[in-house]
């Protein structure tokens, strides 16, 4: 059962995240900053509910890791597994709100305009690509997925003024509570609806936050593979593309600096500095993970809908209205661009194919110029409908990761990115977003993405190599996607060509022999 409550007010995201959830060892923060259709809601909580848990994965050792109130249990499956079977999809047609209840006695019934209904927030790392056909290369020092199940929810409707409380109160904890913990529906009940009175009247009493603190100048950032070794990084690729291994490769490199910088502070500057419909604030622990996403993987409502939004060529913004417009014509009508995304539509087709109802698949938007406070992006967009036998795990597993991030064809590009990029992305170019418990998702590719942990900030940028790809320009766009998350460490930051700061190396390892 899910209590709700609609508040016809919206205070301000931002103090209600750092008032409620700023001190959670355990957050998140689905920010809806950049506006626009995409990011009309904002969903925020964190694992501290009477089923709340934290959930993260460790690919190498097949384990799963479920942190509850009642300890710590290990389970030997895969995390698209352990989320598949808490998300069991409804019968296509049934609500995805089915079962939402009056908060009070005297409540209204509340009718949900989104679709996640309390579950799972956090990511899936790119290395998960190890079990979704591909190979097993590197080895993260982050979680290969983490996320928080979270029993409380506050939700904001940025385009209605709206704000939604949500306590659920049954079902999840019969799949990751331990066996002997054992709930009582009625407790649970009166302690959803003591939440959802406590959080309005908090929510009611919010101040206005001071702007957030410029941090200390962090040491420069340093490339973790040289300009030269990019620059011949490149030139790989298009011999491998010559030789027809590959149509596109998508490849990147890690730019880092170490830093004391308060996450939360960091994200607030980050949101103020490039908004965007997908920015997250992910906190586990000791590791942060701050986005400000343009591009949506996958969304996948309760009925079997299914979206991607893969973006492929990108440009600066212009310093006059003038030079804006006629970048974002260069962009629309270049040859390289153009091809660059036309490839990743094909392999996102092909890819939604694989699980969606046989001529069900279509391209309603092609390369459509999105302009963001930096950049300007080129969109299309691939829709379809789930087979009725498939959830939403099943979706995200056969087109994970994000072919945008990879280039085509996905398997043997995905083994040369391995070869040449010697290291693993972590966070970086996997997905984030949440998975509802009525069977729907959102998730956002992994980009423009600042990762905290151990004192040291990384981030993971690149973009696709195609056969005439100048090299010189491949570097400039590496630079310019990973400008914005830089400034919002420290605004004056430079990018050194030497080392960059490296991390902790202990769960790396070498990679596997590559296919001939």
């Amino acid at each position: 059962m899910l209590l709700a409550r609609r508040l016809d007010c919206l205070p301000d995201p931002e103090s209600a995240f750092v008032r409620l959830y700023g001190a959670s060892r355990n957050a998140f923060w689905l920010d809806g900053a950049g506006g626009g259709a995409s990011g009309r809601f904002s969903f925020m909580g964190d694992a501290s509910g009477p089923l709340g848990a934290v959930v993260t994965y460790d690919i190498d050792a097949g384990e799963v890791r479920v942190e509850t109130a009642a300890g710590v249990e290990r389970r030997r499956e895969s995390i698209f597994d352990l989320l598949g079977a808490a998300l069991s999809p409804p019968a296509r047609g049934e609500s995805a709100t089915a079962g939402v209840a009056r908060a009070l006695p005297k409540g209204p019934d509340v009718d949900l305009p989104f679709e996640f209904d309390c579950g799972f927030a956090g990511y899936l790392g790119y290395e998960l690509k190890a079990e979704c056909g591909g190979t097993t290369a590197h080895r993260s020092p982050a979680p290969d997925a983490a996320f928080v199940l979270t029993d409380r929810l506050i939700a904001f409707d940025h385009r209605e003024g709206h704000t939604y409380l949500l306590a659920l109160t049954a079902e999840l904890h019969q799949i990751l509570s331990p066996a002997e913990q054992e709930f009582d529906a009625v407790r649970l009940g009166r302690r959803g609806e003591v939440w959802i009175e406590e959080t309005e009247r908090r929510l009611a009493e919010l101040q206005p936050l001071a702007e957030p603190e410029r941090a200390a100048p962090a040491a420069e950032f340093g490339l973790r593979r040289s300009r030269e070794r990019y620059r011949r990084d490149i030139q790989a690729c298009k011999r491998y593309l010559i030789a027809g291994d590959s149509y596109e490769i998508c490849l990147t490199n890690e730019l880092a600096a170490r830093t004391g910088a308060d996450p939360l502070d960091l994200y607030r500057r980050l949101r103020r500095a490039n908004p965007a419909p997908f920015s997250a604030y992910l906190r586990f622990g000791e590791l942060a993970v701050l986005s400000s996403s343009p591009e949506r993987f996958l969304s996948i409502d309760a009925g079997g809908g299914v979206e991607t939004r893969p973006i492929k060529g990108t440009s600066r913004r212009g310093d006059t209205p003038g030079e804006d417009a006629r970048l974002a014509a260069a962009l629309r009508e270049g040859a390289k661009f153009r091809a660059e995304n036309v490839t990743i539509v094909d392999l996102m087709r092909n890819d939604l194919g694989r699980v969606c109802e046989l001529g069900s698949v279509s391209v309603p938007e092609l390369m459509r110029v999105e302009s963001y406070e930096t950049v300007h992006q080129l969109v299309s967009s691939v829709r379809g409908r789930l087979r009725p036998e498939l959830g939403a795990v099943d979706a995200v597993r056969a087109c994970f990761p994000p072919g945008s991030m990879t280039g085509a064809p996905k398997l043997r590009t995905m083994e040369i990115i391995d070869e040449l990029e010697g290291e693993a992305r972590g966070v970086y170019s996997g997905a984030i977003g949440w998975f509802g418990r009525g069977g729907a998702c959102d998730l956002s590719v992994a980009i423009r993405t600042l990762v905290l942990a151990g004192g040291r900030a990384s981030i993971g940028a690149g973009g696709a190599v195609v056969v005439d790809s100048d090299p010189e320009e491949e570097i400039a766009e590496m630079l310019l996607k990973a400008a914005a998350a830089a400034a919002a460490l420290d605004p004056g930051a430079a990018i050194s060509f030497a080392p960059a700061a490296a991390p902790d190396d202990s769960r790396r390892r070498p990679p596997t022999p590559t296919p001939s």
